[in-house]
C-alpha cells in the first residue's frame, strides 16, 4: 500500500475559512447494508456529493457498497477499523486503527482516504499532530452536529443541517440511521434554497480532487514513487 506524501500543513479542522458558499456533508460509521444504498440513491437524485467516513471492518463486510460510493463520485474518509475511543489508545494501537482502514480502502477501491475523523471526536492534540506528521492525514471534526444518534426524528435532523449551513461548515451525520437518511432530501432542498452548495471535504478544503489524481504517493520500503 502506498502512503500519502502531499504537504498540506493541516493538523485538525472543524470548519473551513472560506467565502465560497460551500458546505461539506459528511456521514460516519458506514457502510451500512441497507441505509447507505438508499442514501446514495437520494444523493444521486439531487446530484450532490458527500464524504463518507467509513469503518474499516464494515468496508471488509460490504466492499460492494464502497465500490458504489467511489464510482458515484463521493469521497471516502478514514473512521478507524473498530470505532474505538482513540484518545485511550497508545501510539501503536492508534496507528493500527488508521493503517488497517487505509489499507482495506486501498485494496478495495484503489484510492486512499486523505482525512480522518475520530470516533466520538475523541482524540488528543498530540495524536492529531502525530497523525499529520507521520501519515500526512489531518483530523476532520465538524461544526454542525445533528446529534442524530439520539434519534430526534427526521425533521429535527434536517432542520439542524439547514440551520447550520454556512460557508465552510462541516455537517456531521450518520448513514447507519434510517431517520437520518430520510432527513436528507429535506436538508438538501433547504440548504440549496439558502444558496449553498453541498460538496466533499477535499473540495471544501480547496484540494479539488480526491483519489489518486493530483496526489503524490510513495511506496513503503521502496525507492520508486509516482503521481496518480
Amino acid at each position: 500500500m502506498p502512503r500519502l506524501t502531499r504537504a498540506h500543513g493541516l493538523v485538525s479542522v472543524h470548519a473551513v475559512q472560506t467565502t465560497r458558499p460551500q458546505v461539506a456533508l459528511t456521514f460516519d460509521d458506514g457502510p451500512h447494508p441497507t441505509h447507505t444504498p438508499v442514501l446514495l440513491d437520494i444523493l444521486a437524485r439531487y446530484n450532490v456529493k458527500a464524504t463518507f467516513y467509513v469503518i474499516g471492518s464494515m468496508v471488509r463486510r460490504y466492499p460492494e457498497i464502497l465500490h458504489r460510493i467511489v464510482a458515484e463520485g463521493h469521497e471516502v474518509g478514514n473512521h478507524t477499523w473498530t470505532h474505538p475511543t482513540l484518545s485511550r489508545l497508545g501510539h501503536g494501537g492508534f496507528l493500527r486503527e488508521i493503517d488497517r482502514t487505509q489499507e482495506i480502502v486501498w485494496r478495495t477501491v484503489g484510492v486512499l482516504p486523505v482525512t480522518m475523523r475520530p470516533p466520538y471526536g475523541a482524540i488528543t492534540g498530540r495524536q492529531s499532530h502525530m497523525l499529520a506528521g507521520e501519515r500526512n492525514i489531518p483530523t476532520v471534526m465538524w461544526s454542525v452536529d445533528t446529534s442524530d444518534w439520539r434519534r430526534p426524528g427526521s425533521h429535527v435532523v434536517a432542520d439542524r443541517m439547514i440551520r447550520g449551513a454556512r460557508p465552510g461548515a462541516v455537517i456531521l451525520a450518520h448513514d447507519i440511521h434510517g431517520p437520518t437518511v430520510r432527513a436528507v432530501p429535506q436538508a438538501i432542498e433547504g440548504i440549496l434554497a439558502r444558496g449553498m452548495e453541498l460538496t466533499t471535504m477535499s473540495e471544501l478544503l480547496g484540494w479539488q480532487h480526491w483519489g489518486p489524481r493530483g496526489l503524490r504517493y510513495v511506496r513503503q520500503g521502496a525507492a520508486d514513487n509516482w503521481r496518480g
